[in-house]
């Protein structure tokens, strides 16, 4: 806690205050340790304790995975998934629509900034599975193009 130097008679002394618990303090004279009955109790110093409240598990906290696709799930060109978790502002195409490669389909907010997913091929838009103001996670399908 705190450490003191006296000098007494000639004699000096390094203190050093390792605990105090109500009306006993725990101190160290010279490398021997003394416990110290006080005439008052002492007012601990109020320090915030810190605690740190258990972490998420992250993609960085555990073994790193390949991501290859699953053979249940659609694949191919034509699935456009979102490309990080965020809400999506605006849906610029809907299903029937014929669409150009690198045309704008919807418009996503992720960590603050606006992002724009864009049609990785020419075809019809099959099925649009967001709306405005939804929240999407990574990967997760947002739009179907098909022939």
């Amino acid at each position: 806690m705190k450490k003191y130097q006296f000098k007494i008679h000639g004699n000096e002394y390094d203190v050093e205050i390792l605990n105090v618990e109500g009306n006993v303090a725990e101190i160290e004279v010279n490398g021997t340790k003394y416990d110290v009955e006080l005439d008052k109790k002492m007012a601990q110093p109020i320090t915030p304790r810190l605690v740190r409240a258990k972490r998420a598990e992250t993609s960085a906290s555990r073994p790193s995975e390949m991501k290859t696709s699953k053979p249940a799930e659609k694949k191919g060109a034509g699935v456009i998934k979102s490309p990080l978790p965020g809400s999506v502002l605006e849906v610029n195409v809907k299903v029937g629509d014929k669409v150009e490669r690198g045309q704008k389909l919807l418009m996503l907010e992720a960590m603050k900034m606006e992002n724009v997913v864009k049609a990785d091929r020419a075809g019809e838009v099959k099925a649009v599975n967001v709306n405005a103001g939804d929240a999407v996670m990574e990967g997760e399908v947002l739009v179907e193009i098909g022939e």
